[in-house]
């Protein structure tokens, strides 16, 4: 198997939303426009923050930064002397998000009030048909096409000029290395002509954080569940960029087995197979078929899919269906018969989900005894099967289930522009980057990032998953940043 196929399955990430080019403008609160972006005139000192190198140091956009570690702004000597940056009050900061881990090409823009002044995600959904998945060159190809189209549209519906932005975020990982240097590569590109700060965001930290733009009264801490493609990640949010992993994927993640089952069960993947797998199950019946639910020996919060796929596979043969057949074509008696493996795998992946999340609340619980919500995200989040049985179980365990809406399940725009406003509101940024930066620049984009360190108790006896780092957490670089800062 290639380094490229085995990236694209281990990084698959949310489901494709939308046509291509297709956009939507979505105001969450209904605050008329002001004439001005933002008060030119209004002047607001950061938090200023005494560091070991007298250059910005930031969360590692270039390569040129030796040590990734996020600060506010450049200190000229010890004595404190620094560097004033105009910046408009919290309500009217405008921040750009750019998206492109995987294969949705996506832009937005946010104000700090929450509201979405315009977003667009173009899909490569046909690709995703053509070679049943993420095929990452091919989806870099496709990114490069459209990105330029994408946040000009994005500009161009939210009425605004780069000189009216506070700055630009955008996601340098986890994701598909080729598909994350497009996005950043555009970042810069547009940071710099502009003079703007810079913001570089966690691709799953972006996924938990889209909720409190969704559900504004969210607070720290709580939980998060972000289940995707290429993610199952189960964390307790202790603070804005200070998580703790209570359980993750050994494997396979969940929406990479519903991908596989789709595809080998001859569903239409222009849908995506999560989508797809959730129409075809509601005519099956969820227990016709006996697949045994992952991981149940083991007492922690971590999930495995590569069994449960494995299963359905050998269903599929046993059963002798012609996948080459599409659903669409198939006989009423074969239709019933994919629709009975569907619904019974729907029923045990979910499951699974269930059985980790109870466990996970559990020891949530016992750390911050002040948790009241779970948040649910990532693009298998939009599925009503996963939102109806997860409800149940954080009503049975006493918290609130927070589900952005499917359009912010999926990757896109919002969800990064809002996570770059988080950080940007507390002097986490990088400066401007340089205007004529080479186009041959070598970007620190992170494949493989870890969220948050692991809990003791949660690391699995599986396999060791600090083998498979590339790169400290998000969660242990903000702190070791915070204690320099001291």
């Amino acid at each position: 198997m290639s380094s490229s196929t085995i990236e694209a399955l281990q990084h698959r990430c949310c489901c494709s939303v939308g046509m291509a080019f297709s956009s939507t403008l979505s105001r969450l609160n209904l605050i008329p426009k002001p004439s001005l972006p933002y008060a030119l005139t209004t002047f607001k000192v950061l938090h200023f923050h005494k560091l070991l190198r007298t250059d910005w140091i930031g969360p590692g956009l270039s390569s040129n930064a030796s040590t990734p570690r996020f600060s506010a702004l450049k200190i000229t000597s010890s004595a404190g002397f620094h560097t004033q940056i105009s910046r408009p009050q919290d309500d009217d900061l405008i921040v750009l998000g750019i998206e492109t881990s995987c294969d949705d090409t996506a832009a937005a823009i946010v104000k700090g009030n929450g509201e979405i002044l315009s977003q667009v995600i173009a899909s490569q959904a046909e690709l995703l048909a053509r070679y049943g998945g993420v095929a990452p060159k091919m989806a870099e190809e496709a990114h490069a096409q459209v990105i330029d189209k994408v946040v000009q549209e994005t500009m161009e519906k939210a009425n605004l000029t780069e000189r009216d932005l506070s700055a630009v975020a955008v996601t340098i990982g986890p994701g598909l290395s080729l598909c994350l240097r497009v996005g950043v590569q555009k970042a810069r590109k547009i940071a710099g002509s502009s003079s703007l700060p810079i913001v570089g965001v966690h691709h799953m930290e972006a996924h938990a954080l889209v909720a409190r733009l969704v559900e504004r009264e969210l607070q720290f801490p709580f939980m998060a569940l972000l289940i995707s493609g290429g993610h199952n990640l189960l964390v307790l949010a202790q603070d804005l960029g200070q998580y703790i992993q209570l359980g993750t994927t050994i494997d396979d993640a969940i929406g990479e087995a519903y991908d596989k089952t789709a595809k080998w069960l001859g569903l239409d993947l222009r849908k995506s197979g999560g989508p797809a797998i959730e129409e075809l199950a509601r005519e099956g019946d969820p227990k016709s078929i006996k697949f045994s639910t992952p991981m149940k020996q083991h007492k922690d919060c971590n999930f495995s899919y590569a069994g449960l796929k494995t299963q359905v596979r050998l269903a599929i043969e046993s059963r002798n269906i012609d996948t080459k057949i599409p659903l669409s074509s198939a006989s009423i008696q074969d239709r019933s018969v994919r629709a009975d493996i569907a619904a019974s795998f729907q029923r045990v992946a979910v499951l699974h989900l269930e059985d980790k999340c109870e466990r996970a609340i559990e020891w949530a619980l016992k750390i911050e005894p002040s948790i009241r919500h779970l948040v649910v995200s990532g693009g298998v989040a939009s599925n009503k099967y996963v939102r109806a049985q997860l409800m149940a179980v954080v009503r049975k365990k006493g918290l609130q289930l927070v589900c952005p809406p499917p359009s912010l399940c999926t990757d896109n725009g919002v969800m990064v522009a809002w996570t770059g406003l988080e950080h940007f509101r507390i002097g986490r940024f990088d400066p401007p980057p340089p205007a004529d930066e080479p186009e041959d620049t070598m970007y620190d984009v992170r494949p493989r990032w870890p969220l948050g360190e692991e809990y003791t108790e949660g690391r699995s006896a599986a396999r060791s998953l600090r083998t498979a780092r590339i790169h400290p957490s998000l969660t242990s670089i903000i702190q070791a940043s915070l204690q320099q800062q001291q």
